[in-house]
């Protein structure tokens, strides 16, 4: 009798275990489904294959070409001025292509800008062919292509919200987009590494050229529902100030914004220096370099892949300063190496930290922001990103000159942990303005609305 109850019970824990295992397999494949919730939607699904080879094309070109400008000038300066010139332009004209992305269809604008920065790349391959390339070429074509971004980041930025029906899913549409974004700059260093070793700079140049064909053949196949456009007959430089006194009136974007446009300034140079650091530091070539900047997509890209597992935004603004804290710390001790491994390491920490901070940061903006002053709000989102790096690049260049590559990131990594800490005392302040936007949206769930405390008031 005991014997028959021992068996009765040995086969009901054997059929409860089954059950949990099956419970926990379907938990983990739904897991998996929500990362890749926005590709239920058609057009985002073809903005997201296209963007993911075109972008490819896109690192391995910006890996090419400050090599290229080193190999020809051994100028730690030059290599600044490219950089330079390259984003001066996001600084002087995004904040009017912000208010032209909230007037006119972002469709066309979003093609044709496409359009010319195939045309930017196809330019320096046939300069680099014909053996005429010089460094004020890649200067003029590096300020043409400023000019394009200018245009193309705020009018991208602001298209997701075209592409995906939900506002729920915005901010896993965009982590997915910072997901895309990492796994090319993952690829495209290691991929140009190879290439410049046996080939050419001008071969990358020409597949960077290439690729902006799928970008542009997956926007022309989109389904996008007219929208009325407001005719405003205010003069541009009314509808600027509007969008700033918005943005800035508002702390969590006016810190978010801050926090960037220091993190700009002072740590993303190190971009625009690796190639001088992988050579004399490091003592490499060009696959040192390209796997210095793919350790950094790697970092980069597990950490858009944590975002786009969330469940929605909700603490975002606590996940800011650490990532800031991650930067900054990886630059500082990245500093200090000699070590190739020790180096990929640092350098996959600071990648992380870097998307983190950025990724989060565009998605609580993204979240927040009015329709109507989207796309001024994420021009001044560009301009910190993008508009304060030139000065950045400038300023790493001469810095680099006078005492050295290492001091200089070691600089860079102190000022953004110390930008992190100053964040962190507002970041109370930030989730009680906040809340009140996610609450009416529905953001929040039944459990965390009841763990949150009544405050703030609602912007």
């Amino acid at each position: 009798m005991m014997g028959r109850v021992s068996e009765r019970l040995n086969f009901h824990h054997f059929i409860k275990s089954k059950l949990m295992r099956s419970i926990t397999f379907q938990q983990k494949i739904a897991g998996l489904a929500g990362v890749f919730r926005s590709l239920q939607y058609r057009n985002y699904r073809l903005f997201f294959g296209g963007q993911s080879l075109s972008l490819i094309g896109t690192w391995i070109q910006r890996i090419a070409l400050p090599w290229l400008v080193y190999d020809l000038t051994n100028s730690a300066f030059l290599l600044g001025l490219v950089g330079f010139a390259g984003q001066i332009p996001l600084f002087l004209m995004a904040p009017f292509a912000g208010v032209l992305a909230d007037r006119w269809n972002r469709y066309y604008m979003l093609i044709a800008t496409q359009i010319a920065a195939m045309l930017q790349a196809l330019a320096l391959a046939a300069l680099y062919f014909t053996g005429t390339i010089q460094v004020w070429q890649i200067i003029a074509l590096a300020v043409f292509l400023g000019c394009v971004n200018a245009f193309d980041v705020p009018i991208r930025q602001s298209f997701v919200v075209d592409m995906v029906d939900r506002k729920e899913d915005l901010g896993n549409a965009i982590a997915l987009n910072s997901s895309m974004f990492n796994a090319a700059r993952l690829l495209g260093p290691s991929i140009a590494g190879l290439l410049i070793s046996f080939t050419s700079e001008g071969i990358c140049f020409l597949l960077n050229g290439v690729s902006y064909l799928f970008v542009i053949a997956s926007l022309l196949l989109m389904r996008i529902p007219k929208r009325k456009r407001e005719v405003r007959n205010q003069r541009i430089f009314t509808e600027l100030k509007d969008g700033f006194s918005y943005a800035f009136g508002f702390a969590p974007i006016k810190y978010i914004i801050l926090l960037l446009a220091l993190v700009s300034l002072i740590g993303m140079p190190y971009v625009v220096l690796m190639p001088v650091f992988a050579r004399e530091v490091l003592h490499g070539d060009s696959h040192t370099f390209g796997f210095l900047m793919g350790a950094t997509g790697l970092g980069a890209l597990a950490g858009a892949i944590y975002l786009a597992s969330r469940k929605n935004v909700v603490g975002l603004e606590k996940v800011i300063p650490i990532a800031a804290t991650c930067f900054g710390v990886g630059l500082i001790v990245f500093s200090f190496t000699r070590f190739f491994g020790i180096s990929l390491l640092l350098m996959t920490l600071v990648g992380m930290g870097m998307m983190l901070q950025i990724a989060s940061s565009n998605s609580i903006i993204q979240t927040v922001v009015d329709d109507d002053m989207r796309g001024r709000v994420m021009s001044f989102y560009l301009m910190a990103i993008g508009g304060i790096a030139p000065f950045g690049s400038l300023l790493a260049g001469s810095l680099a000159t006078t005492i050295g590559v290492p001091h200089t990131f070691l600089i860079g990594g102190s000022f953004i942990l110390a930008g992190a800490i100053l964040f962190s005392l507002k970041c109370n302040e930030i989730k009680m303005l906040i809340q009140p936007i996610y609450e009416k949206m529905g953001i929040y769930s039944e459990k965390e609305m009841k763990v949150q405390p009544e405050m703030g008031r609602q912007k």
